[in-house]
């Protein structure tokens, strides 16, 4: 049981694929910006973790849900997955919202 946390997130960026494919969100649209975009949010995120957890604000939780394989000091394998998803998710959000709304207001001027 002790992946069933990583499987978990790997089959919601799976999702996250499937939806940006069919709609063309973010890296079916742009594919070398939504890499640089990902990839800069990911970073951020895993400094801000970093610094965090330097501080002694954050600390990894014991679970059997998840590998135990750290990258870090309490700095689970798990958080580099969910920070890409977390990006990932927002990016997809963020250009769809920009696509609908687009879209009514072309119908609206119609």
């Amino acid at each position: 049981m002790g992946i069933l946390y990583l499987l978990a997130l790997l089959v919601s960026l799976g999702g996250m694929v499937v939806l940006d494919r069919r709609f063309g969100l973010f890296f079916f649209d742009r594919p070398r910006r939504a890499a640089i975009v990902l990839v800069v949010g990911v970073v951020f995120f895993l400094v801000w973790d970093v610094l965090g957890i330097g501080l002694g604000i954050f600390f990894r939780g014991e679970t059997s849900f998840m590998t135990g394989i750290l990258i870090g000091a309490e700095l689970p394998l798990e958080e580099l997955f969910f920070l890409t998803l977390l990006c990932y998710l927002t990016m997809n959000v963020f250009r769809g919202a920009q696509l609908l709304v687009g879209r009514l207001r072309r119908e609206d001027a119609a």
